[in-house]
């Protein structure tokens, strides 16, 4: 049986450094999914990947044994983004989301996926930063509500409002693009 996330934090606390490795390994991918998801930006995602786990090296004996990890984790990078962009206020736009090449043979149905994500990413970059995070944390890094609430200091009631909220207003951003590009064709 594998090592919880909380045993390894807890030994990697307790000087077992190597275990740090371990939980890298396992949370790398959804760290940089969450900073892509806000930015839109791979170089940068994956410089504040190397950044938080440096800073939970850092500050491992701030971990305590009644954590949860995770919460832990995205506290840690919601951090690590804010004191990366408190000076940088530019605004990303869609000509630099990644855009969709086609490659030949694909599938339809294939393509028709890549399209929707697309939309979806650069509906996400024009949502308001406090509504995309959310939405990421919980439909995209599929955090529990109440770990939401425990990271952003709220209630478990209000992530689920706004975690809705920011949903409607994805869609229909989302809806207006796909309006937009239909009118443009």
């Amino acid at each position: 049986m594998e090592p919880t996330d909380l045993e390894l934090m807890l030994a990697v606390r307790n000087g077992n450094l190597e275990k740090l490795g371990i939980l890298f390994d396992r949370h790398q991918q959804s760290l940089f999914n969450y900073f892509y998801r806000l930015r839109g930006d791979a170089a940068s995602s994956d410089d504040l990947v190397q950044e938080v786990f440096l800073r939970m090296l850092k500050y491992r004996r701030s971990f305590r044994q009644d954590s949860q990890f995770r919460a832990w984790m995205y506290q840690i990078a919601r951090a690590a983004r804010i004191d990366r962009f408190k000076k940088q206020r530019e605004v990303k736009t869609e000509a630099e989301v990644v855009t969709l090449q086609s490659s030949p043979g694909q599938p339809d149905h294939c393509l028709e996926d890549a399209e929707r994500n697309v939309l979806i990413q650069k509906a996400l970059l024009r949502l308001p930063e406090d509504k995309r995070e959310i939405l990421i944390l919980a439909r995209f890094q599929e955090m529990k509500y109440s770990e939401i609430g425990l990271l952003l200091g709220m209630e478990t009631g209000a992530v689920k409002v706004r975690v809705h909220r920011a949903i409607v207003e994805l869609r229909d951003i989302a809806l207006n693009m796909a309006g937009e590009r239909t009118n443009a064709l």
